[in-house]
């Protein structure tokens, strides 16, 4: 087995998106192949209304997947296929736009007005840009859990882990996406495979992640029978770990515990060109969803 080392850890930055909700973004827009087969990890999280209520009005997408999981409040969402919903705490929805979608999603917050979710974009490859558009909403009830002796907590959206699979399948990048809660102090390793590009991003509490260029990846400054340890590099609330390439991750949680997401998929390794929520291979195919979205053919008929 072989450590992956810590490539990167960065604190996600404020922005605003839609028709003004106040969000932090890990990253995106960026340079495309840092963690290919994703593109963009938005946290929109509030506590004031006025931050995320007008919401994500209408907006087209084509050649990417979004996926979004609420831990907080509820987002209803709505197409120009026709499909309506509303998404609760712990739901998650995995949208592939494909060919071409125009939706719109608009949250509101909990019964104290706190707005709390992930939206992940994943690339399509070329050969499925153009697939009809499809969704997958899958409720908090059908994510499976998994508790560990040491009070470890995973629930798994998508891929396998632990012995359970997630709910959502037949994705592109063969994506694994984890919700992990580890106890405060406790040291844990959660194995990847090494053909994945993954990342971390801790949204509760804090933990020092091992890296491999560390001395038998040592996590701590002073780890001796009955004598107080220091933990050293913790990575805490909207915080990036972004990973090279190995079969494990360790980390050990802080005082507090920690609460972070661990994600990975195949990367597609395929030129990318990219404008707003709209990403395909060649210039060229960029400029005809242009044209597609101004001459109202943006959007496929049903076979």
């Amino acid at each position: 087995m072989s450590l992956r080392p810590t490539l990167e850890t960065r604190q996600a930055v404020p922005t605003m998106e839609g028709a003004g909700v106040r969000l932090h973004r890990a990253f995106g827009f960026q340079d495309p192949t840092e963690l290919d087969p994703f593109l963009l990890f938005d946290d929109f999280r509030n506590d004031r209304p006025e931050d995320f209520e007008k919401g994500f009005p209408w907006h087209p997408h084509r050649g990417i997947e979004t996926i979004t999981y609420v831990l907080e409040g509820t987002v209803e969402h709505g197409d120009s296929l026709g499909n309506t919903g509303t998404l609760g705490a712990g739901d998650v929805q995995w949208m592939t736009a494909g060919s071409g979608i125009l939706h719109q999603e608009m949250p509101a917050g909990n019964a104290r007005g706190q707005m709390h979710g992930f939206q992940l974009w994943g690339n399509l490859p070329s050969d499925q840009k153009m697939t009809a558009p499809r969704y997958q909403d899958v409720t908090a009830a059908d994510i499976p859990v998994i508790t560990d002796d040491d009070g470890t907590r995973v629930k798994v959206i998508t891929g396998s882990f632990w012995g359970q699979t997630g709910p959502v399948d037949g994705i592109a990048a063969d994506p694994q996406y984890l919700d992990i809660t580890v106890p405060a102090g406790v040291k844990k390793t959660f194995k990847i495979d090494t053909y994945r590009r993954a990342f971390a991003y801790v949204f509760e509490g804090s933990a020092a992640f091992a890296d491999a260029s560390a001395p038998s990846g040592v996590l701590l400054e002073k780890e001796v029978a009955g004598e107080e340890v220091n933990i050293r590099d913790l990575s805490g609330d909207r915080t990036l770990i972004r990973f090279g390439t190995g079969d494990e991750v360790t980390l050990q949680a802080g005082p507090e515990g920690v609460r972070f997401l661990l994600i990975s998929g195949a990367p597609i390794d395929e030129p990318v060109a990219w404008h707003g929520p709209i990403v395909m291979n060649t210039q060229a195919e960029l400029m005809q969803a242009m044209r597609d979205l101004n001459n109202g053919t943006f959007i496929r008929p049903a076979h």
